[in-house]
């Protein structure tokens, strides 16, 4: 667990299903995300199983992020292998996603500063990639606060989607 001013970055609870489900059965904030599909209950499930499995696995993965305030889930942050573009691989991805109504606060910059944190100073890596749609500003945006540079653009294989590649060092 890693705690900041404002939020928990923790590990995943079964509690967290009906606000991973909401959010990602919200059409907005899955705009960017692969083809833009919403997720059912049932996917989101999978995906909160998966979620635990890569913890276990890798020894880092995507913390439920939760607003002291708030006292609730607010979305996500974290470390993944971004097996979807192997042409990044191999590489560890920083990412995020928040429900629609806590944008804008800058959460997603300071749960994603602390797993970058997590990732150089406690995983030991060296280098972090950032990897979103093209037109997705917003995580641009993000992505310049935490230092990360553009590299290059290319298209997620068999979506066709465009996306921008970003990094940083340790």
């Amino acid at each position: 667990m890693i705690e900041t001013q404002r939020l928990v970055l923790r590990e995943w609870r079964d509690d967290d299903l009906d606000g991973l489900a909401a959010m990602n059965a919200d059409p907005e904030v899955m705009r960017y995300i692969m083809d833009g599909s919403v997720l059912d209950r049932a996917q989101s499930a999978e995906r909160l199983r998966r979620m635990r499995a890569v913890w276990e696995q890798h020894g880092f993965g995507l913390f439920a992020v939760e607003g002291r305030a708030e006292g609730v889930l607010l979305g996500w942050a974290g470390l993944a292998i971004p097996e979807f573009l192997p042409e990044v691989l191999p590489a560890v991805e920083v990412g995020w996603r928040f429900a629609r109504e806590f944008w804008g606060r800058g959460y997603a910059t300071e749960a994603a500063r602390e797993a970058l944190r997590f990732g150089f100073e406690e995983c030991g890596l060296e280098r972090v990639v950032s990897i979103r749609h093209v037109d997705n500003v917003r995580s641009a945006r993000v992505m310049a606060k935490l230092g990360l540079v553009h590299e290059f653009d290319t298209v997620v294989p068999g979506l066709g989607q465009p996306v921008a590649v970003h990094a940083r060092g340790r």
